[in-house]
């Protein structure tokens, strides 16, 4: 069978002849140097995009095995163009594997798989050269996204591969692997529970795990990327096999895909796992990374170097990787780890090129970075300016931190400690960090101005991978607290997340009431501190109804999520806020929902309180800890009682 790996589009190659102004006139026809590898069974040319270093020229090596062993023969690549290289070998190689050495000498090997490498060996040191039609599941030809009419329809599913299915609880086969997910009980309980897309963390070939050793005990989240466009080999059944770990992502994807999920991926793109090591380094040192002016590596990462997305080949890289994930993989969505080291423009270009291959691909991040980067602010893809990236969404820390108290501070509460303050900081998440007539901005945490244009470009949420997990952060701030009072504050802060107007985002494992043992950052922490214990949804299975119930509710109803600015300024209307306490009412059928006035009321306090209301006649769906959208209780007159540290939603 023919095949033919396509790294990137031929655009790449041009934009890396005019920035260097090598340009040299060719009378051949030109060549694509981005297609690293072309197979078929006569022969394989090689490619390479490298700068010209005189008579030192790239070798191209191959291997018999990813890991280990001489090889079995080396090629110097020929000068194409002044830093285009090519080789040629014939006969059938599919099955070996290849490094590149542009920049070692004799004596001292520097080898790569080069930067666009898609399939590679063990530990991702080699890269491989199979038959891509070959990894493609049954019917993968078929594999359709879920239909999203707009991001507000998302419930995003937070997940670790490992933490999900590891413990022996999980009663899943194919423990932390991407198979897992193929699984029915995995299925099922994602059904049930009613999430509609899961993020999952890095699972390209990441660092930090050695696939040779997966007998032995080893766990990290992967945000220390080595091959960004290869699935991580310790999530496959045979990470030796450079075909088996791509065909188990897809089979993943595709199962997914047939329950009704979307699934997006968790991109690293603002560094790499060290410099001196890295594939961008070991092709063209230097250039992909940023520098201060004293000539160091800027840190904006906090990991020790930070990418540099403004250069076109970086950025070029960048919209090849995503749209590469977006169509051989299926992906539909994926997650920016620290967006604020990378440009807006870069970011905007993703944004249009990801719309020609399916405008429903969602496109998310963290709006800040870990660190002063060495590029100007006011190009930088953060929170602070959301608004001139449209269609682009950031994590909300302005609702996280008001509802549970600050990142820099666990042992500090908020709201849900029944701290007043933050009470201006939710209603400002609630609306969707946009301009709202009844939000005062000049008393919202993190934010003075608002800076979403829109609802959909607010990610919505209490916790994450990063930081406590909710159940953790509430026994840190609060150490008296007892399992009863813990409960009544992790559903109140869910109901503030889902039924704001963002995009509503969960942690896995938090519908278990999951804990992480008060780890802070568990980023290589055992299975033991990160595993889901699945035996808490027999512990305490009012919380998995709840949070069923309050995740059906908002998928019901229109109101909850709106989806635009104007409608939400006109339709959204708070009421009289009190310390500990935060109120609202929705014009449902305005906005085309089956009920007409929807009242959501939040009170964090240790006693009930009397709230005004719009007079009318309400039917109860939510109240202390309960929720039942057919609704038994009924409310008359322009008063309720909302009970302690708990929600209460009605409507007429």
């Amino acid at each position: 069978m023919l095949y033919k790996m396509r790294i990137l589009s031929i655009s790449i190659l041009m934009t890396m002849v005019s920035l260097l102004g090598h340009a040299q006139s060719m009378d051949t026809m030109a060549v694509d140097y981005t297609w690293q590898v072309d197979y078929t069974f006569k022969g394989t040319d090689f490619f390479l995009c490298a700068p010209n270093k005189g008579k030192h020229r790239p070798l191209l090596r191959l291997y018999r095995y990813g890991l280990g062993g001489k090889p079995i023969r080396t090629v110097k690549m020929n000068q194409m163009e002044d830093n285009g290289w090519m080789a040629n070998v014939k006969g059938d190689l599919k099955g070996l594997f290849y490094t590149f050495d542009v920049v070692g000498d004799r004596k001292h090997w520097v080898e790569t798989p080069g930067i666009f490498a898609k399939a590679v060996g063990v530990n991702g040191n080699r890269g491989a050269i199979i038959d891509m039609a070959e990894t493609n599941p049954e019917g993968w030809e078929s594999d359709r996204r879920p239909e999203l009419k707009s991001p507000s329809d998302l419930v995003i599913y937070e997940m670790h591969h490992r933490d999900f299915s590891i413990d022996a609880s999980s009663g899943i086969v194919h423990k932390g692997k991407f198979l897992a997910l193929t699984e029915p009980k995995a299925i099922a309980h994602l059904q049930d529970l009613g999430i509609n897309a899961v993020h999952i963390l890095p699972s390209y070939d990441f660092g930090s795990i050695d696939e040779s050793r997966l007998d032995q005990p080893q766990y990290n989240w992967g945000y220390d990327p080595v091959n960004y466009d290869v699935p991580e080999g310790s999530y496959s059944t045979n990470p030796y096999d450079p075909s088996t770990r791509i065909r188990e992502f897809k089979q993943m994807v595709q199962a997914l895909h047939k329950a009704g999920i979307r699934v997006i991926l968790d991109v690293v793109y603002n560094h790499t796992y060290d410099i001196t090591h890295s594939n961008f380094q070991r092709t063209w040192p230097d250039y992909f990374y940023r520098k201060k002016a004293d000539g160091t590596y800027s840190n904006g990462s906090g990991c020790g170097n930070e990418t540099a997305s403004e250069q076109p080949m970086m950025r070029e890289f960048m919209i090849e990787s995503v749209k590469y994930w977006a169509t051989e993989y299926h992906i539909d969505g994926f997650r920016f780890d620290l967006m604020g080291v990378h440009d807006i423009e870069t970011m905007n270009q993703i944004r249009a090129e990801l719309d020609s291959i399916d405008p429903s691909i969602f496109i998310y991040g963290e709006g800040w970075s870990a660190g002063s980067c060495a590029y100007p602010a006011e190009k930088l893809a953060t929170k602070a300016n959301i608004s001139r990236m449209p269609r682009i969404a950031a994590f909300s820390d302005d609702i996280r931190d008001a509802l549970r108290g600050p990142f820099s501070d666990d042992h500090k509460g908020a709201f849900l400690a029944g701290i007043a303050g933050e009470e201006e900081s939710l209603k400002a998440g609630i609306a969707g960090m946009i301009a709202h007539p009844q939000v005062d901005y000049n008393k919202v945490n993190y934010s003075k101005k608002p800076w979403a244009a829109e609802p959909t470009q607010m990610i919505s949420y209490v916790s994450c991978h990063d930081d406590m997990c909710l159940v953790d952060r509430l026994r840190t701030e609060m150490p008296q607290i007892t399992t009863e009072e813990l409960i009544r504050l992790d559903l109140l802060a869910q109901t503030a997340v889902f039924t704001s107007q963002g995009v509503p985002f969960l942690l896995a494992g938090e519908e278990m009431l999951r804990d992480k043992k008060g780890v802070h950052n568990s980023y290589n922490s055992p299975d033991e501190i990160n595993r889901l214990d699945w035996q808490n949804l027999a512990r305490y299975p009012q919380v998995f109804a709840y949070y069923k119930n309050l995740i059906r509710l908002r998928k019901n109803h229109k109101a909850f999520r709106m989806g635009d600015a104007e409608t939400v300024r006109r339709h959204l209307h708070f009421l009289p806020t009190e310390p500990c306490l935060v109120g609202f009412y929705i014009d449902g059928r305005e906005v085309g929902d089956s009920w007409n006035r929807i009242v959501v009321i939040l009170n964090s306090s240790k006693e009930s309180r009397e709230v005004a209301i719009p007079e009318g006649s309400y039917t109860v769906v939510c109240c202390d800890g309960v929720i039942d959208e057919t609704g038994n209780e009924k409310i008359e007159g322009g008063k309720v009682v909302v009970d302690p540290q708990s929600a209460l939603i009605i409507h007429n």
